[in-house]
C-alpha cells in the first residue's frame, strides 16, 4: 500500500489533535475577528491569496512555516468566517467582474517540496481547504529527496488539488532570453501532460520576478492568470498576469500577521508607474499611482521601499500619489508596499516587486 495509506489513521489523529488545539486558541480571538468582518466592503471582485513553500522544515526558515503556525492558520480559516475557494474559481470570478464574498481567501504553495505531501496536504484535506501547488518539473524528474515524486503529485491531483505551472528549472525569467523562457514553458507543459495528463492554466513566476515583456509572453501562452510574490490583494490593480500573494514563513507567519493579511482590503488604483517591473534606467524610476474614487483617508496612506524604509509621498490633486524613492534599487529583488488603515481597523494593501538583473 502507498505510504500515505499506511500512516493515515495515526496521522489523522495527530492532525485532529493539533487542529483542535489551534481551534481553541482561535476561538479566543473570534469576537475580535467577527467584529473586523463587519465592513462596508461586504463584497467585491477581490481576494487575498497566501503563499507557502515548506512545512515543518526548520532548516529552511526563510521558506518554512512551522507545523504549529500552519495549524493556527487553518484554525483561523475554519472559525473566522472566511470563504476559502479554489484558485481557479477565484480567478474566473475576478476576471468576469463577479462579486466575491468579503474575506475570500485562496491558498497556494510553491515548489512541490516533500513536506507538502506529508504535512500540508493531510491538514488542508482534513479541514476541507482547497489549494494550488505550483511545480517546477526538473526536481521531480531528478528524483530529489526533498521534493515530491510524480506519483505523489498524481495523488494530489486526483484528490482535487490544483496543479500550477512553475517552469522546468525555476530560473530567473526576467533576466533570461525569450528563447530560454519559451523552452521552459513548453518543456514543463510537456512534462505535466505526460505525467498528469493535464495542462495548467495558472502560472507562478519563479522568485516572483517578471518584466513587462515576460508578463505579455505568459499572457499569450494560454494561461488565465499569473502570480508574483509581492504582498497585496487581487483586485487592487487590473492586471491578471502579476497577481499578489502574501508570503508566509517562520518570521512572517505569526497568527497576528496571518489575520492582518487575510483581513486585508484592496487599494484599487490605476495609472501605475513604472509600467515595467524590470528596473534598468533611470534608477530609481518615477513611481506613482492614481487611487480610484471612493477611497477615504488618503492622508493616512504610507508607502515603504525595501531599500530605504518609509518613502516620502507627494499628493497631486485629490487622488494622484507620487512615491519619492531616493535610493537606487539594488541588484536582485526589491519591494514597495503601500498601506492604509480603515476606520474599521482593516488594512488596504498595495504592493509591487521589482527586479534588477545582476
Amino acid at each position: 500500500m502507498p505510504e500515505i495509506d499506511l500512516k493515515a489513521t495515526a496521522q489523522k489523529r495527530s492532525i485532529e489533535k493539533r487542529v483542535a488545539l489551534a481551534l481553541a486558541a482561535a476561538l479566543l480571538a473570534l469576537a475580535t475577528t467577527l467584529s473586523m468582518a463587519v465592513s462596508v466592503e461586504a463584497a467585491s471582485a477581490s481576494a487575498v491569496v497566501v503563499m507557502y513553500h515548506r512545512f515543518g522544515e526548520p532548516a529552511h526558515p526563510s521558506t518554512n512555516i512551522t507545523v504549529e503556525q500552519v495549524d493556527a492558520h487553518i484554525a483561523e480559516l475554519i472559525t473566522g468566517g472566511y470563504s476559502v475557494l479554489p484558485m481557479p474559481e477565484i480567478i474566473a470570478r475576478v476576471a468576469s467582474g463577479e462579486m466575491l464574498p468579503d474575506r475570500t481567501v485562496g491558498i497556494t504553495i510553491d515548489d512541490a517540496y516533500r513536506s507538502v505531501f506529508f504535512v500540508a496536504w493531510p491538514r488542508f484535506r482534513a479541514a476541507d481547504l482547497p489549494f494550488t501547488v505550483f511545480i517546477s518539473t526538473t526536481p521531480l524528474d531528478q528524483g530529489l529527496s526533498n521534493y515530491m515524486s510524480w506519483d505523489q503529485v498524481r495523488v494530489l491531483a486526483a484528490s482535487g488539488v490544483t496543479i500550477g505551472h512553475h517552469t522546468v528549472t525555476h530560473l530567473h525569467m526576467a533576466a533570461a532570453t525569450f528563447d530560454r523562457n519559451r523552452r521552459e514553458i513548453e518543456g514543463a507543459f510537456q512534462r505535466y501532460e505526460k505525467e498528469l495528463n493535464l495542462r495548467p492554466t495558472l502560472f507562478a513566476y519563479p522568485y516572483g520576478e517578471t518584466s513587462k515583456a515576460l508578463s505579455k509572453f505568459i499572457k499569450l501562452g494560454g494561461f488565465k492568470a499569473a502570480f508574483g510574490q509581492h504582498s497585496g490583494i487581487i483586485g487592487s490593480i487590473d492586471d491578471m498576469f502579476y497577481l499578489p500573494r502574501f508570503a508566509m514563513n517562520e518570521k512572517y507567519g505569526s497568527i497576528e500577521r496571518f489575520r492582518l493579511a487575510v483581513n486585508a482590503l484592496p487599494l484599487p488604483v490605476t495609472d501605475v508607474t513604472p509600467v515595467d517591473h524590470l528596473i534598468t534606467s533611470p534608477n530609481p524610476p518615477a513611481m506613482g499611482f492614481t487611487v480610484k474614487d471612493g477611497i477615504a483617508g488618503l492622508d493616512r496612506l504610507a508607502c515603504f521601499a525595501s531599500q530605504e524604509g518609509r518613502a516620502t509621498l507627494e499628493r497631486l490633486g485629490p487622488t494622484r500619489i507620487e512615491i519619492r524613492v531616493k535610493q537606487p534599487f539594488p541588484k536582485g529583488r526589491s519591494r514597495v508596499n503601500c498601506t492604509l488603515r480603515t476606520k474599521q481597523g482593516r488594512w488596504r494593501w498595495l504592493g509591487w516587486q521589482y527586479y534588477r538583473a545582476p
